[in-house]
């Protein structure tokens, strides 16, 4: 198994604070039958860690994985807060593609809007020949309460990737249910971890994929897998035509 995003590089970001939290952690991933992990350090938020710095950091710790008899290959990635350079940014060396193939990026977005120019962004990124990949959109405060933008936005060539965390419920009843109408309404391409941490921020990657299969079959679950595969190698993702969220309608006298 594959996971894209995953925040197991230490002391760079609010992972682990140690070596070993990150030993650790992989651990943990092993145990859930994962063999590959996108190490994706934030960026352009609280913290700063640019491609000079992330590919040497992931060199160390395969280092460290191999002296510890560790079976986990860790690629180089990043998880930049959007800005309106971004593309700019990638062209001179400081945004890392995922797995450094020059295809796909990371788009965080701020959790309470979306940005007025990210429609243009994804645009002219496309333009240039990469990618972006919104993480984790079901936790957008504005996407939530706009599912609308959301559909434009993959409409437009944005793919999308939900946190196995907001699958399984530790994100909340309401984030839940906003996950579940994006992978109805073909919204939802990739499924990732974001681990943090073996405990509040562990993988959980079993347990999603668990209730996906009981809930909407193990198609989606091969469809998902063979995506995190194809991101790694920077080839083209499987996208179904997206489909507009239904939103209800209250009845009431007025």
């Amino acid at each position: 198994m594959i996971d894209i995003h995953c925040h197991i590089v230490p002391e760079v970001d609010d992972g682990p604070k140690s070596i070993e939290e990150s030993m650790a952690l992989a651990r943990l991933a092993v145990s859930e039958s994962i063999h590959t992990i996108i190490a994706t350090p934030h960026h352009n938020s609280t913290y700063t860690n640019e491609r000079s710095t992330i590919i040497p950091a992931v060199e160390s710790l395969n280092e460290a994985l191999r002296k510890e008899g560790i079976d986990l290959t860790i690629v180089p990635g990043q998880e930049p807060r959007i800005f309106g350079e971004i593309i700019e940014a990638i062209q001179h060396g400081e945004i890392l593609t995922l797995n450094d193939k020059n295809k796909y990026f990371f788009i965080e977005l701020p959790f309470d809007q979306v940005p007025r120019y990210t429609e243009k962004l994804i645009y002219n990124a496309q333009l240039q020949g990469v990618a972006p990949i919104i993480v984790h959109p079901e936790r957008n405060a504005e996407l939530l309460e706009r599912p609308e933008l959301l559909y434009r936005l993959v409409k437009n060539g944005a793919i999308t990737q939900v946190t196995t965390s907001s699958i399984t419920g530790h994100f909340g009843k309401k984030i839940k249910k906003f996950t579940e109408e994006m992978i109805e309404a073909d919204l939802a391409h990739l499924v990732a971890s974001d681990a943090h941490n073996t405990s509040s921020r562990a993988f959980r990657m079993e347990e999603s994929f668990s209730i996906i299969e009981k809930k909407y079959g193990l198609s989606l679950i091969t469809q998902w897998r063979e995506n995190a595969a194809l991101v790694l190698e920077g080839k083209h993702v499987y996208m179904e035509p997206p489909k507009r969220i239904k939103q209800k309608k209250w009845l009431g006298l007025f």
